[in-house]
């Protein structure tokens, strides 16, 4: 399993050779590539769940949004890839604010933008600009939304969360999760959920082990998997 690189607060890894940078926000930057990979941001999953009853704060697509255009205005992108489930449902792009569709619209017109299919948004958003495709081969990675396990392999869909216990308390933060040949990327969006990367999911990715990079403020740590805790048993089923 190669090991990361640290230089000051930025660590690098290997992912089947090429080099890629996680960042706390929960995006993927690859310099070499100028490209920047964000996975999950579930856009107008508030309105999602407002419509069914259960009323959410409706500010999920201006939070998430708002991420993306500070890590594009840090990192100038040429190319921007959304890895899957970009919004939360078939209909989630017709519910979005104007403003909202402002906003997405020129982000695509600024940089080579790339919807990737998921599973809940197989329906390119013509209207919103990009260009959409089932997976995106560059160099030694395929980037896909559903992992399966293939060498090279970036996606998302699983939301992996890695869980520590320290000084008799228990935390629980979004994170990376690689074996130095593949990575998951945890959701981006404001309100998604996360998998324990524990759990029997990412052992059928990741058969021989894997490190864990922790969401953190302003930083990201590296863990071992025999550093991280499952959920308790008796905690709820997330649902993907």
């Amino acid at each position: 399993m190669a090991q990361p690189s640290r230089k000051n607060d930025t660590i690098e890894i290997q992912i089947a050779g090429e080099r890629v940078t996680p960042l706390c926000e929960g995006a993927l930057w690859w310099a070499d590539q100028e490209m920047l990979v964000v996975s999950d941001l579930h856009l107008e999953k508030g309105s999602s769940y407002a419509a069914r009853g259960q009323l959410l704060p409706p500010y999920d697509t201006e939070t998430t949004l708002n991420q993306v255009e500070a890590l594009c205005q840090t990192f100038r992108p040429q190319i921007v890839l959304s890895l899957g489930d970009s919004f939360h449902d078939r209909g989630a792009e017709i519910r979005l604010p104007e403003a909202a569709t402002v906003r997405i619209q020129a982000l695509t017109d600024a940089h080579d933008w790339v919807w990737v299919e998921g599973n809940h948004d197989p329906d390119p958003p013509k209207h919103l600009g990009g260009r959409a495709m089932k997976t995106l081969k560059l160099g030694a990675l395929t980037f896909r939304h559903e992992p399966e396990g293939q060498t090279g392999e970036v996606a998302g869909h699983l939301h992996p969360a890695a869980k520590v216990r320290a000084r008799g308390r228990s935390v629980r933060r979004r994170c990376f999760a690689t074996d130095g040949e593949r990575l998951v990327l945890p959701a981006m969006g404001a309100f998604t959920g996360g998998l324990n990367v524990r759990s029997g999911a990412f052992s059928k990715v990741f058969p021989d082990g894997f490190m864990a990079f922790v969401l953190g403020a302003g930083r990201i740590f590296a863990l071992r998997e025999k550093q991280l805790i499952p959920d308790e048993q008796h905690a709820s089923v997330w649902r993907l």
